[in-house]
């Protein structure tokens, strides 16, 4: 099985519910998917490699870090990063935020599904919160701003964006991931160089740039996660409406 054979590669020991957990939520993607597009892989290997051990390539990373228990997920779609990685943590909360309402209805599913087959596998689950709400308004409610431990991001948009997203959600001291491509164009390298303003202005720091494992899959060759650390709280203002962020580029 791919999940079995990527495990290993990224020397992951999963315990039963975090297996179950997975499971399920691959079953139900694939049903919901056939009705509503969900994510553009549809065969059981691709989505395996592409959504379950793009995912779980963090879980490590996540784990050493004291603020993990407490995840949230920014455009969680198909519930990828966040479902496997609140599984397999294990994370106590985890809010999957999606403004669309359609993927909304499908990650309360999910939730649901995964709660019991984590409970029925003896195994205890996060707290899931499904949030279908923009993330800029997330970060004007105090029970999210400057709230959460950790927060993920995969396929949002640029590393600047994200950062922007991503930092007024953060506790000063946790970390933003995004993962992103190192296509060896030079692509990341402008993507981390034109978020340097909005690093500076937001509190935040890039830590280090992680590869993916090399011999994991050749689709996920390039990707990397960039880590970010909140060393300062993030003033008022920020994040700043779509236009703006479009508009005016911090430098």
């Amino acid at each position: 099985m791919a999940i079995d054979d990527g495990l290993a590669t990224l020397q992951l020991e999963l315990n039963a519910g975090a297996r179950a957990a997975i499971d399920v939520h691959a079953r139900l993607l694939r049903a919901w998917n056939a009705q509503i597009n969900l994510t553009a892989l549809r065969q059981p290997k691709q989505v395996a490699v592409g959504h379950v051990l793009d995912s779980l390539s963090a879980l490590t990373l996540l784990r050493r870090l004291p603020t993990h228990a407490s995840l949230l997920d920014i455009g969680s779609g198909g519930g990828f990063p966040g479902v496997p990685l609140a599984a397999a943590l294990p994370a106590v909360q985890c809010a999957l935020v999606d403004s669309v309402a359609k993927k909304a209805r499908f990650l309360t599913v999910v939730a649901a599904a995964v709660t019991t087959a984590m409970i029925t596998a003896g195994q205890p689950a996060p707290s899931f919160q499904v949030l279908a709400q923009r993330a800029e308004d997330l970060a004007g409610d105090d029970r999210h701003r400057q709230q959460w431990g950790c927060v993920v991001a995969r396929a949002v948009g640029s590393l600047a964006e994200v950062i922007e997203l991503g930092l007024p959600l953060l506790q000063v001291g946790g970390r933003l991931i995004a993962w992103k491509s190192d296509s060896s164009d030079g692509s990341l390298q402008r993507e981390l160089d034109a978020s340097r303003g909005i690093l500076r202005i937001t509190g935040g720091r890039v830590q280090e740039v992680v590869p993916m494992a090399a011999n994991l899959d050749a689709a996920l060759g390039d990707h990397v996660l960039v880590v970010v650390h909140k060393e300062r709280s993030t003033p008022n203002g920020f994040p700043r409406p779509p236009a703006e962020r479009r508009r005016a580029l911090l430098t």
